[in-house]
Protein backbone atom coordinates (compact mmCIF):
# COMPACT_ATOMS: atom_id res chain seq x y z
CA UNK A 1 0.00 0.00 0.00
CA UNK A 2 1.29 3.45 -1.04
CA UNK A 3 1.95 5.78 2.15
CA UNK A 4 -0.52 8.15 1.08
CA UNK A 5 -2.91 5.56 -0.13
CA UNK A 6 -2.48 4.43 4.07
CA UNK A 7 -2.64 8.15 5.07
CA UNK A 8 -6.28 8.31 3.15
CA UNK A 9 -7.21 4.90 4.21
CA UNK A 10 -6.92 6.46 8.05
CA UNK A 11 -8.47 10.13 7.74
CA UNK A 12 -11.79 8.20 6.20
CA UNK A 13 -11.86 6.37 9.26
CA UNK A 14 -11.22 9.10 11.47
CA UNK A 15 -13.67 11.09 9.77
CA UNK A 16 -16.30 8.39 9.71
CA UNK A 17 -16.16 8.06 13.89
CA UNK A 18 -17.88 10.84 14.85
CA UNK A 19 -21.31 8.94 13.43
CA UNK A 20 -20.70 5.40 13.83
CA UNK A 21 -22.66 3.88 16.58
CA UNK A 22 -21.46 0.84 18.76
CA UNK A 23 -21.68 -1.92 16.03
CA UNK A 24 -19.91 0.19 13.95
CA UNK A 25 -16.61 1.07 16.35
CA UNK A 26 -16.58 -2.17 17.56
CA UNK A 27 -16.33 -3.47 13.54
CA UNK A 28 -14.28 -0.79 12.99
CA UNK A 29 -11.70 -1.64 16.20
CA UNK A 30 -12.07 -5.84 15.03
CA UNK A 31 -10.43 -4.57 11.10
CA UNK A 32 -7.80 -3.06 12.93
CA UNK A 33 -6.75 -5.99 15.35
CA UNK A 34 -7.25 -8.08 12.05
CA UNK A 35 -5.58 -6.04 9.43
CA UNK A 36 -2.59 -4.76 11.80
CA UNK A 37 0.13 -7.41 13.02
CA UNK A 38 1.15 -6.68 16.47
CA UNK A 39 -0.81 -3.34 17.41
CA UNK A 40 -2.42 -4.24 20.43
CA UNK A 41 0.77 -3.21 22.50
CA UNK A 42 1.04 0.34 20.35
CA UNK A 43 -2.71 0.36 21.01
CA UNK A 44 -2.38 0.04 24.75
CA UNK A 45 0.57 2.52 24.78
CA UNK A 46 -1.95 4.99 23.33
CA UNK A 47 -4.82 4.16 25.37
CA UNK A 48 -2.32 4.36 28.74
CA UNK A 49 -1.07 7.44 28.04
CA UNK A 50 -4.67 9.00 27.49
CA UNK A 51 -6.25 7.60 30.36
CA UNK A 52 -6.94 10.83 32.11
CA UNK A 53 -8.07 12.40 28.53
CA UNK A 54 -10.28 9.68 28.52
CA UNK A 55 -11.38 10.02 32.44
CA UNK A 56 -12.22 13.57 32.21
CA UNK A 57 -14.08 13.09 29.22
CA UNK A 58 -16.07 10.51 30.76
CA UNK A 59 -16.76 12.54 33.56
CA UNK A 60 -18.05 15.51 32.17
CA UNK A 61 -19.85 14.22 29.28
CA UNK A 62 -21.54 12.15 31.96
CA UNK A 63 -22.54 15.05 34.23
CA UNK A 64 -23.22 18.00 31.59
CA UNK A 65 -25.72 15.85 29.67
CA UNK A 66 -29.33 16.53 30.84
CA UNK A 67 -31.95 13.93 31.95
CA UNK A 68 -32.74 10.87 34.56
CA UNK A 69 -30.60 11.04 37.50
CA UNK A 70 -28.41 7.61 37.93
CA UNK A 71 -30.44 5.53 41.11
CA UNK A 72 -32.23 9.30 41.54
CA UNK A 73 -29.59 10.56 43.38
CA UNK A 74 -29.37 14.66 43.08
CA UNK A 75 -25.49 14.32 43.03
CA UNK A 76 -25.06 11.88 40.40
CA UNK A 77 -24.71 11.56 36.66
CA UNK A 78 -27.27 11.04 34.44
CA UNK A 79 -28.59 7.56 32.10
CA UNK A 80 -28.23 9.63 29.55
CA UNK A 81 -25.14 11.34 30.32
CA UNK A 82 -23.18 7.88 31.16
CA UNK A 83 -24.32 6.79 27.45
CA UNK A 84 -23.52 9.49 25.52
CA UNK A 85 -19.98 9.17 27.91
CA UNK A 86 -19.47 5.93 27.20
CA UNK A 87 -20.06 6.31 23.02
CA UNK A 88 -17.64 9.10 22.58
CA UNK A 89 -14.99 7.43 25.33
CA UNK A 90 -15.18 4.26 22.56
CA UNK A 91 -14.79 6.77 19.79
CA UNK A 92 -11.99 8.16 20.92
CA UNK A 93 -10.19 4.45 21.91
CA UNK A 94 -10.71 3.52 18.24
CA UNK A 95 -9.22 6.71 17.24
CA UNK A 96 -6.26 5.98 19.08
CA UNK A 97 -6.39 2.26 17.43
CA UNK A 98 -6.26 3.96 14.03
CA UNK A 99 -3.35 5.99 15.07
CA UNK A 100 -1.58 3.31 16.52
CA UNK A 101 -2.19 1.02 12.73
CA UNK A 102 -0.87 4.34 10.83
CA UNK A 103 1.86 5.05 13.02
CA UNK A 104 2.66 0.95 12.90
CA UNK A 105 2.48 0.72 9.00
CA UNK A 106 3.85 4.07 8.27
CA UNK A 107 6.85 4.97 10.82
CA UNK A 108 7.95 8.67 11.32
CA UNK A 109 9.62 8.65 7.43
CA UNK A 110 6.40 6.82 6.07
CA UNK A 111 4.26 9.56 7.52
CA UNK A 112 6.67 12.22 6.35
CA UNK A 113 6.59 10.90 2.63
CA UNK A 114 2.60 10.12 2.65
CA UNK A 115 1.70 13.97 3.25
CA UNK A 116 4.18 15.02 1.01
CA UNK A 117 2.47 12.79 -1.68
CA UNK A 118 -0.75 13.84 -0.46
CA UNK A 119 0.18 17.58 -0.44
CA UNK A 120 1.23 17.53 -4.28
CA UNK A 121 -1.50 18.71 -5.77
CA UNK A 122 -1.54 21.62 -3.38
CA UNK A 123 1.87 22.90 -4.89
CA UNK A 124 0.09 23.52 -7.86
CA UNK A 125 -1.91 25.88 -6.25
CA UNK A 126 1.04 27.72 -5.31
CA UNK A 127 1.02 26.50 -1.44
CA UNK A 128 4.67 25.99 0.81
CA UNK A 129 3.93 22.22 1.14
CA UNK A 130 7.82 21.71 1.84
CA UNK A 131 8.13 23.94 4.95
CA UNK A 132 4.77 21.90 6.25
CA UNK A 133 6.05 18.63 5.46
CA UNK A 134 9.71 19.93 6.92
CA UNK A 135 8.18 21.06 10.39
CA UNK A 136 6.11 17.68 10.62
CA UNK A 137 9.49 15.87 10.26
CA UNK A 138 11.17 18.07 13.24
CA UNK A 139 8.08 17.89 15.59
CA UNK A 140 8.33 13.74 14.92
CA UNK A 141 11.94 13.91 15.87
CA UNK A 142 11.21 15.60 18.80
CA UNK A 143 8.40 13.35 19.52
CA UNK A 144 10.79 10.66 19.42
CA UNK A 145 13.07 11.65 21.72
CA UNK A 146 12.46 11.16 25.62
CA UNK A 147 11.88 14.53 27.44
CA UNK A 148 13.20 15.32 31.02
CA UNK A 149 9.91 16.07 33.72
CA UNK A 150 9.07 19.33 33.35
CA UNK A 151 11.13 20.04 29.94
CA UNK A 152 8.14 22.44 28.26
CA UNK A 153 9.08 25.30 30.96
CA UNK A 154 12.47 25.24 29.70
CA UNK A 155 11.77 25.10 25.98
CA UNK A 156 9.51 28.20 26.95
CA UNK A 157 11.80 30.22 28.88
CA UNK A 158 14.64 29.81 26.37
CA UNK A 159 12.72 30.78 22.84
CA UNK A 160 16.33 31.50 21.55
CA UNK A 161 17.50 27.74 21.85
CA UNK A 162 19.31 26.51 18.82
CA UNK A 163 17.48 24.64 16.29
CA UNK A 164 18.24 20.64 16.55
CA UNK A 165 17.08 18.61 13.55
CA UNK A 166 18.58 16.83 10.62
CA UNK A 167 20.12 19.47 7.85
CA UNK A 168 18.58 17.76 5.05
CA UNK A 169 15.24 15.56 4.39
CA UNK A 170 15.13 12.48 2.41
CA UNK A 171 11.86 11.31 1.22
CA UNK A 172 11.52 7.66 -0.40
CA UNK A 173 7.89 7.50 -2.02
CA UNK A 174 7.37 4.39 -4.08
CA UNK A 175 5.12 4.62 -7.46
CA UNK A 176 1.02 4.92 -7.18
CA UNK A 177 -0.27 1.89 -8.07
CA UNK A 178 -4.09 0.46 -9.60
CA UNK A 179 -4.51 -1.31 -6.44
CA UNK A 180 -3.99 2.02 -4.27
CA UNK A 181 -6.33 3.85 -6.30
CA UNK A 182 -9.01 0.92 -5.90
CA UNK A 183 -8.66 1.39 -2.47
CA UNK A 184 -8.71 5.07 -2.44
CA UNK A 185 -11.93 4.93 -4.33
CA UNK A 186 -13.57 2.35 -2.26
CA UNK A 187 -12.48 3.96 1.24
CA UNK A 188 -14.09 7.46 -0.38
CA UNK A 189 -17.37 5.44 -1.53
CA UNK A 190 -17.51 3.91 2.02
CA UNK A 191 -16.91 7.55 3.44
CA UNK A 192 -19.98 8.87 1.46
CA UNK A 193 -22.17 5.90 2.56
CA UNK A 194 -21.46 6.27 5.97
CA UNK A 195 -22.01 9.99 6.30
CA UNK A 196 -24.57 10.05 3.58
CA UNK A 197 -26.79 7.22 5.87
Amino acid sequence: MHPSCALIVWLAAVLALPVLGYVGLLALAAVLLLAGGGLLRPWWNMLRRARWLLLTLWLILTYNVPGEAFSDLPWAPTYEGIADANLHALRLIVMLGCLAWLFQRLGRDGLVSALWGLLQPCRALGLDTERLVVRLSLVLDKLQTEQEKGAWRRMLWDAALPAEGPASLHLALPRWAMRDSLLAGLVAAGLLAVLCA
